[in-house]
């Protein structure tokens, strides 16, 4: 018998973690392609879809990409680096968030099938864009590894306390729930 959808995903969320070190595995097409069709299916401002994904899978190219993310060579180890790309001429307002909305699509469907992630904000977008051959509208936006990680899954860590983050009607009023 199945799980309910919800309690399938929420497994998934609470077992997502940044991982920072990969087996030099490659990740199977069916698999990388269930991944990105997450991030495609994501919502946008208006449906707009201001993003374009560069998925980087020749060793050499995951090099120089990890060399344009500030020199964090552990990227290259990953079978998959993605590079989130967005579009403000399509949705001048809304492109960024859009774009993450879709990533962390991705991330979740990554972490359903025991691949890791790293949401990677350090990165000199000129280099970046380079590596990739970007146009010079495109922004980027984040880059995440995706592959296998090496060694034990990591530990969840620290979270806040829930009465830090959630309020009821207005900030600081306490959220109580059943």
């Amino acid at each position: 018998m199945c799980e309910p959808v919800h309690e399938v995903v929420h497994e998934v969320i609470m077992h997502r973690r940044s991982v920072r070190s990969y087996e030099p595995a490659a990740i199977p097409d069916a698999v990388l392609l269930e991944i990105l069709e997450a991030g495609r299916q994501a919502p946008s401002a208006a449906n707009r879809q201001p993003w374009h994904f560069v998925v980087v899978r020749d060793p050499e190219r995951r090099r120089d990409l990890a060399e344009a993310c500030n020199g964090q060579s552990w990227l290259a180890d990953a079978g998959a680096l993605v590079v989130a790309l967005g579009l403000p001429e399509i949705s001048g307002r809304w492109y960024m968030v859009d774009v993450a909305i879709a990533m962390e699509n991705m991330v979740i469907a990554a972490a359903s099938h025991n691949l890791g992630t790293c949401w990677i904000g350090a990165f000199n977008e000129e280099a970046v864009k380079s590596v990739v051959k970007a146009p010079p509208e495109a922004r980027v936006i984040a880059v995440t590894p995706i592959g296998v990680p090496k060694g034990a899954w990591p530990s969840p860590r620290p979270r806040k306390a829930f009465g830090e983050v959630f309020s009821a009607e207005a900030f600081g009023q306490p959220l109580v729930l059943a």
